[in-house]
């Protein structure tokens, strides 16, 4: 899996186009999009202006972090315990 970051402009129409490079034309790929609307900077932030989320890389860690430690629980098996039977309720009217 490669992760590729674009920025695009959507049309009047609502299409987005995306040109994916050389390497990945002529081929079927499985494609997952996020959306999240590109935020200006300005030079001094008005106060109601939104707080720009920094990326994994600005808070030391790797850009694959969530790739790495996902399912990496190295302690002692997660057990579910037995689950009680469902409890009778009168009939709320």
């Amino acid at each position: 899996m490669e992760t590729i970051k674009l920025q695009a402009h959507v049309g009047q129409d609502g299409a987005l186009q995306v040109t994916v490079p050389e390497g990945l034309r002529n081929q079927d790929l499985e494609i997952l999009m996020v959306f999240q609307p590109v935020v200006v900077q300005v030079s001094e932030p008005l106060p109601s202006a939104p707080k720009v989320l920094e990326g994994p890389e600005a808070l030391g860690y790797s850009r694959y972090f969530l790739e790495e430690v996902v399912g990496g629980w190295l302690g002692e098996p997660l057990e579910r315990p037995q689950q009680l039977e469902f409890e009778e309720r009168e009939e709320w009217t």
